[in-house]
């Protein structure tokens, strides 16, 4: 990123060069042997086949078809997940059955009959076996009653699906790509330069992966010259997502001196390639590989200055007032039922300019959100606007990669913006927090009081001081640092909520009468509409919402189900014109993010799994009232049903075996863009983290500000919400700070 011309590292090329294709696969430490067997397991998934005969003549099909996970290099880029550290705690388990799959005894122990042969010699490693029988092999290792077994196959399918379709070459392009019809990044991003003009942040955002010498963003922050890695300031934040931004931007604005830790980078809209693979390694939280211990759960969270705000699909709900009802009443806590919140609300949504959506029928319509409409009008369903912080028309179905042309209102549009402006803040990317300091207050037995941050950079470490410190790194990462900082609350990374959600599918055939042939799934505005799912409750309330997700081929084929290689490529190859529609609950159950980076673990609760099956059944019959030729869910066995010309009662015993199937035992992939509870706001430090101005019970000064100290599950998208809660955190550390600095005291440093 640029920084004036005197801080010209890392530039907007550097920045650029990580969101492209063409870079070298991670290092990995596998052995030749353990090399041999992942490349034999991912052939068996995706191995080079003929084209089918209807479609002989197309050569963007055949060349889909020719090309095997090997061939695409994916092996490579394999292994050097496999080798990362914390990338999920199965890991090791994993290079023991890739060592064991290189012995011929190590095979029959984890392949069984399915790795011998009839004749001299008897016993074979896997890599030897044909084709045809590693397949079989494979398919039983999915549907074996051993857990480990069942993790070995899900977690070798699911990246090796993800990495073919998403990785790209020097080219910035896959071989897959034509054949599924996909474009790769947008083709109607607008040049570079016009990208980057008068982007707020280039004043404000100092890289830290490779930095000047004594850079002049630092000076007003660092008062001694002897030590300019030590920063003074009024406020330390860490975290520059949808929380931490609006205390920064509140706090700088009142003229305090604020630094902001953001472990991840800076990509101004410049920078973007809005190519699914390496974006998502680089703007997602552990590369958009992040998953629960069994598998069963995939995530999505931001990891990026603005987290999830820049990687969102701009869905901008208010607190409903179910829950603000919940958390006042049930919880205890006033804050909810309080005016102040009201207008904290309307702050944040005139901030981002929130307003319903209004392309339904527009042709900056996404296709899922069209094919969602169409089938609850056809249905008699309720349908409604999602509210949006984007303008109308905003045709950006790559905005999860970032926003292409700077419409979408994420906080650095925002509130880091207005950080920016005061000139009394910085935020300093590349910077991972190692721990909150602390110092004993006064007598003994009285609470530590937090001092500031020691933060983990590329060359080293950064030292900041301040009166107060916010802690905004999420639900899954705020957990890890309060335990490294010395906290032992025992509610600490428990009561982890995510608003788990199932996928339900429709084929449209380019023939569709009422859909352009043009419309692609994976085009126009991502998140339009919802229709609500009701609930068998006295209160009314919904047991589900359904709508639409961002799928590029990559996130389509994590969740696409595997019962053959054939299957798949032929699933994979309608990927542009199928319609995927989602169903997610305010869940009751809950897990833990106690052990983050090295462990979630999460257990859907009975309540929770019977609304997702309600939402299963609505969503399969709106994809066949809305003219789908196939409809089906992303179930192991792959379930699907051919709509059209099927008799009623077919049709109802497909309906009712789909939306009966358990949620439970990992069978069926439930998704999660929402984590939140983690470190809950509450009235007791028995039963809570946080008091109800959001500051912990064990140390003075110091603030949570993310989506972590939500009491229970929101039930919609949580970002305007988190920005309420610490639009209002903001207003109490306000109250902290003015006692201590007068206004004739802040000193703001000189605008860059």
């Amino acid at each position: 990123m640029v920084v004036g011309k005197e801080e010209s590292s890392p530039g907007m090329a550097e920045l650029a060069a990580l969101l492209q294709g063409g870079r070298p696969p991670p290092p990995n430490r596998l052995s030749r042997s353990q090399l041999q067997s992942l490349s034999a397991f991912c052939d068996a998934l995706i191995p080079s086949a003929e084209v089918p005969p209807d479609a002989v003549g197309d050569e963007a099909l055949a060349l889909f078809y020719a090309t095997s996970a090997s061939m695409a290099g994916i092996t490579g880029q394999l292994a050097g997940l496999v080798c990362k550290k914390r990338l999920h705690p199965a890991l090791p388990l994993l290079r023991l059955a890739l060592w064991l799959l290189s012995t011929p005894y190590g095979t029959l122990l984890l392949c069984g009959a399915g790795g011998l042969s009839a004749n001299l010699p008897f016993f074979h490693k896997f890599s030897d076996l044909d084709e045809r029988r590693r397949e079989k092999i494979i398919f039983k290792l999915s549907r074996s009653r051993f857990l480990l077994k069942r993790l070995l196959f899900r977690a070798i399918q699911l990246a090796t699906a993800r990495l073919y379709f998403q990785a790209v070459d020097e080219k910035n392009w896959n071989p897959s790509w034509a054949g599924i019809g996909y474009c790769g990044s947008d083709p109607n991003r607008p040049p570079a330069e016009s990208r980057q003009s008068d982007d707020p942040l280039l004043r404000a955002v100092l890289d830290m992966s490779s930095i000047p010498r004594n850079p002049p963003l630092l000076r007003p922050f660092a008062t001694d010259p002897s030590s300019p890695l030590t920063l003074h300031c009024d406020v330390v934040v860490v975290g520059s997502g949808s929380g931490g931004s609006v205390v920064a931007g509140v706090l700088a604005t009142a003229g305090y001196r604020v630094v902001v830790l953001e472990k991840g980078r800076y990509f101004p809209a410049a920078s973007l390639s809005l190519l699914e693979g390496p974006s998502n390694e680089q703007m997602y939280e552990k590369g958009g590989m992040l998953s629960s211990d069994d598998l069963s759960l995939l995530f999505l969270a931001g990891s990026t200055v603005g987290g999830g705000s820049a990687i969102n699909w701009s869905a901008s709900f208010r607190t409903p007032d179910s829950v603000l009802e919940e958390w006042h009443r049930a919880h205890g806590l006033s804050l909810f039922g309080d005016p102040a919140y009201q207008r904290a609300l309307d702050a944040v949504c005139e901030r981002m300019k929130v307003h319903p959506s209004t392309t339904a029928g527009t042709p900056a319509e996404g296709m899922n959100s069209a094919v969602l409409r169409r089938g609850c009008s056809a249905l008699g369903y309720d349908v409604k606007a999602i509210p949006v912080n984007a303008p109308d028309g905003h045709d950006c179905g790559w905005c999860h990669l970032g926003c292409k042309d700077r419409k979408k209102q994420s906080t650095p549009e925002t509130w880091l913006a207005d950080m920016a402006a005061s000139g009394n803040g910085v935020v300093l990317a590349g910077c991972d927090a190692v721990r909150v300091t602390t110092a004993r207050n006064g007598a003994a037995g009285r609470k530590k009081t937090a001092t500031g941050v020691i933060a983990r950079f590329s060359d080293g470490e950064i030292t900041v001081r301040a009166k107060v410190t916010v802690v905004a790194c999420g639900a899954l990462n705020t957990p890890g640092l309060l335990r490294r900082s010395g906290l032992r609350n025992p509610n600490i990374g428990r009561h982890l909520h995510l608003h788990p959600a199932v996928i339900a599918w429709g084929y449209f055939p380019e023939e569709t009468d009422w859909l352009d042939r043009d419309k692609k799934s994976f085009t126009g505005e991502l998140l339009t509409a919802m229709a609500p799912v009701p609930g068998d409750g006295a209160d009314g309330a919904s047991a589900a919402l359904i709508q639409t997700p961002a799928m590029h081929p990559g996130a389509f084929s994590a969740v696409t189900p595997w019962t053959s290689a054939a299957d798949f490529r032929r699933r994979m190859a309608r990927f542009s014109r199928t319609a995927t529609l989602f169903a997610l609950t305010r869940d009751r159950g809950s897990g833990s993010a106690a052990r983050y980076p090295d462990s979630v673990s999460y257990a859907l609760d009975e309540g929770d799994e019977r609304a997702l099956q309600r939402g299963t059944e609505r969503m399969l019959r709106v994809l066949a009232a809305a003219g789908a030729e196939e409809v089906g869910t992303n179930h192991r066995d792959g379930g699907a049903f051919r709509a059209k010309g099927a008799s009623r009662e077919e049709w109802e015993a497909f309906v009712r075996r789909e939306s009966g199937r358990g949620l439970r035992k990992g069978e069926t992939p439930i998704c999660s863009a929402h984590q939140m509870g983690s470190c809950r706001m509450g009235t007791s430090a028995k039963t809570s983290v946080v008091n109800p101005q959001a500051e912990t019970w064990e140390v003075e000064r110091l603030f949570l500000a993310d989506t972590s100290v939500f009491p229970t599950a929101l039930g919609v998208n949580p970002m305007v919400t988190v920005q309420a809660i610490a639009y209002c955190t903001a207003q109490n550390i306000l109250q902290v700070l003015q006692p201590t600095l007068a206004p004739a005291q802040r000193l703001a440093p000189p605008r860059q």
